[in-house]
């Protein structure tokens, strides 16, 4: 897959690594912005519980 990927953009070595760390910096942050928030609202229960003493 990666090479795949390398073979795929353009321009010399230089500018293909500055693309993957650009590719990759925004799949973290959709991950973080829209995919995580969306797991935790699927696995958390929705009835906050506390216990009086």
């Amino acid at each position: 897959m990666y090479a795949a990927l390398w073979r795929v953009l353009p321009g010399p070595v230089w500018v293909r690594v500055i693309l993957l760390l650009i590719l990759a910096a925004a799949v973290v942050y959709a991950l973080a912005a829209w995919v995580f928030p969306w797991i935790d609202a699927m696995i958390t229960p929705t009835q906050e519980v506390t216990v009086d003493q």
